[in-house]
């Protein structure tokens, strides 16, 4: 007895929690500007289809719900801010009366479950406010093991939500040919963007991440810009390939998956170019810079010819410089960072070529 009553004693610190919570939220709005909702919609007033979705997912879906809607459509996003304790009301209240089909991501798969669970406590909002009758709630699965989520598979289930019988405990991102329980997509849809992008392929312990990390760090300081940077590479990363992705944009970036578009790729060692397609993501027309170990007069000829074709056919402004060499006569040893930093810098034109150079040995100083 006395410790099922202990239990159910808390429930008053739980139920006014939503309430403190979102009293904070509402203070640092006071003192920051910046605002915040328990449960946060997003998207057309009158939307007919939402996704409910919370974490870094929200600004992959957030991008494509202002596209699909500026190309005609009627969609909205739910971004759930507090998951526990979950407030039933002040959820379903938050969806918009219009809405008739709802689609719930998590990223977590609970096998042997009736449904993932914010799929299950979506199902329990709508119960326990008269709304299930008239909206219709399916669940999916994304993003396991860190799987890309793009709009494409953003766009992919607006497009089940309009089917009579869409899928339920669907997944998406993968090609599920035992269970079959995938979504197709297409994989060539994108969101066109005014932002520059930019793509480094480098070597664990190059100098390449740290480089990247310290470009990301100077334009988001020193420019009004915004700013963003992933970076890819094993968990054993000295001596293996990493992938540095960033964008730079005067407008807030949403695009919180890897590039797929880029508009300078760089790639600083040349034995990467048999063994991985650099260019795969380059726009028509970007810039691609190489460090190579041979002469301008001498490159194109060890360049293998797949990488030459693409080049050509992509029409692209192509720069080559020796860094390793660059850096061995000046005493770097393996570190050609720097080198390809001052490079990128030079060709982009992102900031002018001398305050980038000092605003580089700055961050070279306060680095090393």
């Amino acid at each position: 007895d006395v410790f099922f009553q202990g239990r159910e004693a808390s429930n008053s610190y739980y139920d006014k929690l939503p309430a403190m919570v979102q009293e904070r939220m509402d203070l640092l709005a006071k003192h920051t500007g910046r605002s915040y909702r328990l449960y946060e919609y997003e998207g057309h007033p009158e939307a007919d289809r939402v996704i409910v979705v919370m974490g870094s997912a929200c600004g992959t879906v957030a991008e494509t719900v202002e596209y699909l809607n500026r190309s005609g459509e009627k969609v909205g996003m739910l971004k759930v801010r507090l998951y526990r304790p979950f407030s039933a009301r002040l959820f379903a209240d938050a969806v918009p009366a219009s809405v008739k089909s709802i689609a719930v991501l998590d990223r977590t798969k609970e096998p042997g479950s009736a449904g993932e669970p914010l799929y299950q406590d979506t199902l329990n909002a709508f119960a326990e406010t008269s709304r299930i009758s008239s909206v219709r709630v399916i669940g999916g699965r994304y993003g396991l093991s860190s799987k890309e989520f793009t709009p494409a598979m953003v766009k992919a289930v607006f497009e089940e939500l309009k089917k009579e019988s869409p899928k339920n405990h669907f997944t998406v991102g993968i090609n599920d040919d035992v269970t079959f329980h995938s979504l197709d997509f297409n994989k060539n849809f994108s969101i066109p963007s005014d932002c520059f992008s930019a793509m480094f392929y480098g070597l664990g312990s190059d100098g390449t991440v740290g480089a990247n990390k310290n470009t990301v760090k100077i334009i988001g300081e020193t420019t009004p810009d915004y700013v963003q940077g992933y970076f890819v590479y094993d968990s054993k990363k000295a001596g293996a390939l990493t992938i540095s992705h960033l964008r730079f944009g005067k407008k807030p970036l949403r695009s919180e998956y890897l590039i797929d578009a880029a508009d300078f790729v760089a790639c600083h060692q040349f034995n990467f170019l048999p063994r991985y397609d650099v260019l795969e993501n380059i726009k028509k027309g970007g810039v691609f810079l190489l460090n190579a170990p041979h002469p301008a007069d001498e490159v194109w000829a060890h360049i293998p010819e797949p990488v030459q074709r693409k080049i050509i056919d992509c029409n692209l402004r192509f720069f080559v410089v020796d860094a390793t060499r660059a850096a061995m006569d000046a005493g770097l040893g393996g570190r050609i960072n720097t080198i390809l930093q001052t490079c990128f810098f030079s060709i982009s034109g992102i900031l002018p070529r001398e305050e980038a150079l000092e605003k580089i040995r700055q961050y070279i100083h306060k680095s090393y």
